[in-house]
Formats: structure tokens, sequence, C-alpha cells
């Protein structure tokens, strides 16, 4: 096959997954705009703070409602830990949930690979959750945690922190936006955050925040929120994808995580340290590791090797830096190692558990069970609420800017 049919094979790949999948984006990220209503960061950080299996499940449920985006996640995970949130309900709990257990990756998860990829996800991002639990309470030292909390306080560098995406804003960019709320000031990246930190504060019942007009607006910028975080991840990890599908050969692959005989238990072990390995070379994290995934599986490497490579998405390399920035050498250093070892085990485990059970799928047996007219039917649609979306934001929400500015004084 010459440059130019790879071209076009790979433009035909990344045509076919975006089109399979933008429907579910855009429900995804519409519930994720809806749920961030209810959940601010102060309710949960005081919740937070015990290291019992109460917060390890509130902070998993917390995560699942929060963002599918690594950087943010990590970013909130950092803040969280910082105002006294516990490292199991944190570390543990909030960050792996809110990149792995998400609405949004389910869904595309669902489409592209299959609803026994989703459940092995939950099941094998749960068992996770448990065991990086585990070493936090029990193997790494809490004095540890203890120079990690210093660490963020010494390391702030005039940067702050947009409160509802995570993301690190400089006060001083002339793109950088505020609000002046309780005698101090908040700064966020874009509109879209602000309005959203504003919403939260706003004295609403939930029947006024998700059943009127008003609520609803507020969730649709919410949403475009979710976008401005994730775009260049997901557009990165679907070009990246179908480029590997169009230029690597399947057989690569295949002989890349063959290095034991197939079917045995050093396969499965070996291909899942190949697989967490993988996913930390690729750079692409949270959704966007999912088309990647496609072309992992369909090249015939072991269902949990698949898993793994999901599951590595918290030690990539720049997510990795961020750790170093936050909480030091030592326990970036600890976060990479419990990580890629749990990530390991839990992919292991994953396949045997579905191997047991008979829910790996058969090779090359791939996607959900949404006919191709429903999915038209709901690209039209979802293409409608996207434009409705990005209309509420970036075209009315400037005529409201400055009640809602009032509302948080």
């Amino acid at each position: 096959m010459n440059v130019v049919q790879s071209l076009v094979e790979a433009a035909k790949f990344l045509g076919n997954m975006t089109w399979k999948t933008w429907w579910a984006l855009v429900l995804g990220f519409t519930i994720a705009g809806a749920v961030q209503a209810f959940v601010s960061e102060e309710k949960m950080t005081n919740v937070l703070g015990g290291r019992g299996l109460k917060e390890l499940g509130l902070g998993s449920f917390f995560g699942f409602l929060s963002s599918s985006c690594s950087f943010g996640a990590v970013a909130t995970t950092k803040s969280l830990f910082k105002k006294g949130a516990s490292p199991e309900s944190s570390f543990a709990a909030f960050q792996f949930a809110s990149t792995n257990l998400v609405i949004e990756i389910g869904l595309v998860m669902w489409i592209l690979l299959g609803w026994q990829f989703v459940a092995a996800d939950v099941f094998g991002g749960i068992l996770m959750i448990l065991l990086v639990a585990g070493i936090t309470k029990y193997v790494v030292p809490d004095s540890w945690f203890e120079v990690a909390r210093s660490h963020i306080d010494d390391d702030e560098d005039g940067m702050v922190r947009d409160p509802v995406c995570g993301m690190e804003v400089d006060p001083d960019d002339e793109d950088t936006l505020s609000v002046e709320t309780d005698g101090s000031t908040e700064y966020f990246c874009s509109e879209s955050c602000k309005q959203t930190y504003v919403n939260q504060r706003e004295d609403e019942t939930w029947k006024d925040k998700l059943l009127t007009l008003h609520g609803w607006k507020n969730a649709f910028r919410n949403a475009i929120g979710e976008w401005e975080m994730l775009w260049d991840d997901l557009v990165a990890g679907f070009i990246i994808a179908a480029f590997i599908a169009a230029f690597i050969p399947k057989t690569w692959w295949a002989q890349l995580f063959t290095v034991a005989p197939q079917g045995t238990v050093a396969w499965v072990v070996l291909g899942s340290i190949i697989g967490v390995a993988v996913g930390v070379i690729t750079f692409v994290c949270s959704v966007a590791n999912v088309p990647f995934a496609l072309v992992l599986w369909t090249s015939g490497i072991p269902f949990g090797g698949v898993m793994s490579f999901i599951y590595a998405d918290l030690i990539v390399p720049h997510i990795v830096d961020m750790y170093r920035k936050y909480y030091g050498k030592r326990l970036a250093a600890v976060l990479f190692v419990s990580i890629f070892a749990v990530a390991t085990v839990a992919g292991i485990v994953t396949h045997y558990a579905w191997l047991a059970v008979n829910l790996i799928p058969k090779r090359g047996q791939t996607g959900g069970s949404v006919p191709h007219t429903y999915t038209l039917v709901l690209n039209v649609v979802f293409t409608v609420v996207f434009i409705a979306e990005v209309y509420v934001t970036y075209f009315e929400s400037s005529g409201e800017q400055g009640e809602m500015a009032a509302h948080a004084d």
C-alpha cells in the first residue's frame, strides 16, 4: 500500500470513528454539564477528609460526575488534596473515577468496542481504586503526604487554578477572566468556566437548575466548557489512531504482544505490561485513547492488554510531570509506579474474570448495537443540541454576563 492509499485509509478510519461517536460525545458532555450544577469543589472537600470506605465511595461518585479530562482531573485532585481531602478519596477514588468511570468514555467505548469493554472498564476501574487506596493507606508513610501538601504551598509560582475545570491560569494574562466574591478573586480560563462558577454559587433548588430554561442554558455552557478542555486531546487521539491503523500493519502489533505463546498466562501478563507501557508512550489519555484501543484489539492483542492500555491514562509523561510539579519527585514516583502496577494487575484480573464468564468478545467483534439509521438520527438530533450549546455560550451569554457577575458578589 502506497502513502496515498494509506492516507485515504486513515481519513476513512477517522471519519468512521467520528461519525459513530459524535452523538455520544455531545450527549456525554451535556450530561456532565448538567450534573456540574449540583457539585462544587467546596461541597466535595467537606466530605472527603476521612480515609474509610465511605469517603472512598463519595470520592468515586464525585469523580464519576466530574470531567473526563485527565488534566482537569489531576488539577482538581491537587486542589481537593491541598484543602484536606484524604489520599484515598483524592488520589485513588476521585482521580481514577473522573477519568475511567465517566459517562463519556463509557458511551464511546460501547460504540467502538462493545458493552463487554464498558463493563470491564467499570470492574477494573473499581479494582484500581481499591488497590491504590490500599497502597496510600497501608504502604506509603503518612509523612510523605504531609510533605506533598507542603510542596503544593511552596510551589504556587504565581499561577492560580480555575476552580471549575482545574486548569492553571496566569492571573496577569489579559485573556484570564475573573470574578470578585466574598472579598477574594477567582480566575478562569474561559467564559464558560466563569459562568459555571457563578451558576454554582446561585441559591437555586435543583428544580430551578434543571427544570427551567435558565437552568439548561447553564448546563449547556458547562457542556461547552467540557469541550474546551478536551477537544485537543480528542482530535489528537482520533488522528493518531487513524494514522496508526493505516500505516502500521496489524501484524506488527500482534508480534509486539506475542512475546509469549498466545493463550498462555505469560501472554496475558506480558500483554498487560506492554499495554500499560504503550499507554504511557503514546501520550494520549482519557476518552481519546479509546480509538487507539480499538486498533490494538483488532490487531489481536490480549483483552487484558487492551484494558491495561485504557487504565494507563493517568501516567502519560505530561501528567507525571504535573505530579512532580504539584507533589515533588518522591510522591510523583510513587504515583507512577503504583498506577503502572495496579493498571497491569487490573488488566490481568479483568482478562481472567471475563474469560471465566465467557464475556471476552470474539476476535474482530467490536462495537455496540446502534443501527446505522439510529446513528444518523442521533447525530442529527445531537448536532442541533451542540449548535444550541455553542449559541448559548458564545452568542447569548455576553448579554447575561453583567447580570450573572452581580449574582456572584
